[in-house]
């Protein structure tokens, strides 16, 4: 016997000699002990618990920390487009040109 077969007797695999790890989540070492988990069965689940309300509630916590992030550039925008469009519509109009008739050419 090898001094050293019997460190590897601890029931940890050993990946030299090919053995089986077994199945997904037993992956070969020794089994654990104390640990107790609970579930429940697919059917007894209602996954939409709640979901309405923190959707409510979590939009507007999330839209208070960004509102002064978005809410001034949108407000410049619709006031500059505002503008830019009554002045279109004053620059075609009969009054319009006839006041900035000379300035084009």
């Amino acid at each position: 016997m090898r001094p050293t077969q019997p460190l590897r007797a601890s029931g940890a695999p050993d990946y030299r000699i090919g053995t089986y790890l077994g199945g997904w989540g037993s992956f070969g070492g020794t089994k654990q002990k104390g640990i107790v988990s609970y579930g429940v069965a697919a059917n007894r689940q209602n996954p939409f618990a709640g979901a309405f309300h923190d959707a409510i509630f979590n939009t507007f916590r999330r839209t208070k920390s960004q509102i002064f992030y978005w809410l001034p550039p949108l407000v410049a925008g619709y006031y500059l487009m505002n503008w830019a469009t009554e002045r279109n519509h004053y620059l075609q109009s009969k009054a319009g040109r006839a006041e900035f008739a000379d300035e084009e050419e």
